[in-house]
């Protein structure tokens, strides 16, 4: 995408990534765009040790001396700042990255995409869990049956229309969501295509043939050596039953 903006505060910044240890959830597009960028980071939840941890942030959710709380993980320490909702973090790292073209109407079309994104993942989300995030799966297994099925039929090819259609529509071309090179949302597409895949196994192997392009978008991004490096290291968590992209065969029909 290009050179990262400078920003003098940023300079030997090393930023804090508070999420849930055990699954890509939420959290995940961040890390995709932490780890594409090479930036110094810690992931605080996954790591053991004094200042590290869940405890960490499970105290950092219930303080009450927080001026500016964030309502859940995942959030983002930069120095003094504490920055909440995946998009909003996404967009704060952005231009500090280079993972966004540097003019202000490309940044916010960017953030404008992220935030579709983030309304996909809702839908994802309660294909297993229609009612309540409280109740397990199986309490809600048969309204799952049925939300999955709307979800399959309408909502998924809706959602990856669309994207295929902006990433045909990017004038600048080169097989990207915006501007000439690559950028967080480009990051997005690639984890919603693989986490489709890992929870909707068969509905993906027929409509893959309807959006090639966010297909090929995956397979380049998957190559990047960064990206590359990442999905083969410890620091990727498997997908899993617990996360937002979940496989139940009987959801996927």
């Amino acid at each position: 995408m290009g050179n990262a903006h400078i920003f003098p505060e940023d300079i030997g910044m090393r930023y804090e990534l508070y999420y849930w240890p055990a699954i890509q959830g939420r959290g995940e597009f961040v890390r995709l765009a932490l780890e594409e960028a090479g930036a110094d980071y810690v992931d605080v939840a996954r790591l053991s040790g004094r200042g590290r941890g869940v405890p960490v942030l499970m105290r950092f959710l219930e303080s009450d001396t927080e001026e500016r709380p964030p309502f859940a993980p995942p959030f983002l320490k930069a120095s003094k700042l504490v920055i909440g909702q995946t998009a909003n973090i996404l967009s704060y790292l952005g231009p500090r990255l280079g993972l966004v073209p540097k003019a202000e109407a490309s940044r916010s079309w960017a953030h404008q995409l992220q935030l579709t994104v983030m309304d996909f993942l809702v839908e994802i989300h309660d294909t297993h869990h229609p009612i309540a995030s409280s109740l397990y799966y199986r309490q809600q297994k048969s309204e799952a049956r049925r939300r999955a099925k709307h979800f399959i039929r309408d909502r998924l090819p809706g959602f990856l229309d669309y994207f295929e259609t902006v990433l045909a529509r990017n004038s600048s071309g080169r097989g990207f969501m915006l501007g000439r090179g690559l950028s967080y949302v480009d990051l997005s597409m690639f984890q919603l295509v693989a986490g489709l895949r890992y929870a909707f196994p068969k509905t993906m192997a027929r409509v893959e043939s309807d959006v090639p392009g966010l297909v090929a978008l995956h397979d380049r991004v998957t190559v990047r050596p960064n990206i590359a490096a990442y999905l083969a290291s410890e620091r990727r968590v498997p997908f899993n039953q617990y996360g937002i992209f979940r496989h139940y065969p009987e959801l996927d029909v």
